[in-house]
């Protein structure tokens, strides 16, 4: 079976999107919420590649 890259319905804070991150990569998302934060902080295109991925990322089913 392929996998696809989803957003997570459980493990989410905000719209899923860094819970299905790590689901995909098969990582703590913690990891991928700081590495996130660190690229909204000192990245300035950190949010808006998240806001799309938002928009984008479909949900797991």
């Amino acid at each position: 079976m392929q996998k696809r890259l989803c957003k997570s319905r459980t493990d989410k804070m905000i719209a899923g999107v860094c819970g299905g991150i790590a689901n995909y990569l098969n990582c703590d998302p913690t990891i991928v919420r700081l590495i996130t934060a660190a690229l909204v902080l000192f990245v300035g295109s950190g949010l808006i590649l998240y806001i799309i991925a938002a928009i984008v990322m479909p949900y797991e089913t």
